[in-house]
């Protein structure tokens, strides 16, 4: 059964003909004890086939552990989307629902090699110089967890030391109980702070510079006075 129906696969097509860099789509699965595993690498078929400048490759999480291992995998699915380079950016858990418009945005994304961010923020996150590594719990019904999910990857697409993974929270419970997750989007960073809800950028950007430690006193006279005009 095909998921993506007739008028989504032609208007991804044309979509994807804006497309600049080829774009590299690695899937990691297990056999066992994993349910969406299947069902990950049918719809990324479905995808990787409506252009050419999209590839899709597989592998098994036991059997090519030091690749996976490589890309920071533990858990399956796992999805990098990437393009010469590795940006940090993941997906744990099938990227459906509300969901699949995140995977979509970052294959845009990774292929004209922008973020898209501002150019103060992006500024600021090219001076971090401490890992610093987004969990970004959804649920597929969630329509706020999109942007929050693509705020930490087009974060993470700015500094080799950022990584941004979306965690599907209802595929990973265990995750999700250690993390407290009682509503979504929580974003946890560096697995000691936390906040919920989809943040603009520069709110974004404070509470991961506020996590590492960072001076943030600029950033906050800042969004001051952006609040005093508004």
């Amino acid at each position: 059964m095909a998921f993506l129906k007739a008028k989504d696969r032609q208007a991804l097509e044309q979509e994807f003909q804006t497309l600049t860099q080829p774009v590299k789509l690695i899937l990691f699965t297990q056999e066992l004890n994993c349910e969406m595993c299947r069902e990950t690498k049918n719809l990324l078929q479905e995808v990787a086939a409506l252009s050419d400048k999209l590839t899709l490759e597989v592998y098994n999480v036991h059997t090519d552990k030091e690749r996976a291992q490589g890309f920071g995998v533990d858990k399956t699915p796992a999805i990098v989307v990437m393009n010469g380079k590795d940006y940090g950016i993941r997906h744990f858990g099938i990227p459906a629902g509300y969901e699949f418009a995140s995977l979509i945005e970052d294959i845009r994304m990774v292929s004209q090699g922008d973020s898209g961010l501002q150019p103060a923020t992006k500024a600021a996150l090219q001076k971090i110089n401490k890992p610093l590594h987004f969990q970004v719990f959804v649920t597929p019904t969630c329509p706020y967890c999109p942007r929050a999910v693509l705020t930490a990857h087009k974060m993470a697409m700015e500094n080799e030391l950022i990584r941004a993974d979306m965690i599907e929270a209802t595929e990973f419970p265990d995750l999700a109980e250690k993390y407290g997750v009682m509503g979504v989007p929580r974003v946890v960073i560096n697995d000691e702070h936390y906040f919920e809800g989809a943040l603009p950028e520069q709110i974004f950007l404070l509470a991961a510079l506020n996590a590492l430690g960072e001076d943030t006193s600029e950033l906050e006279k800042q969004l001051e006075q952006t609040h005093a005009h508004a």
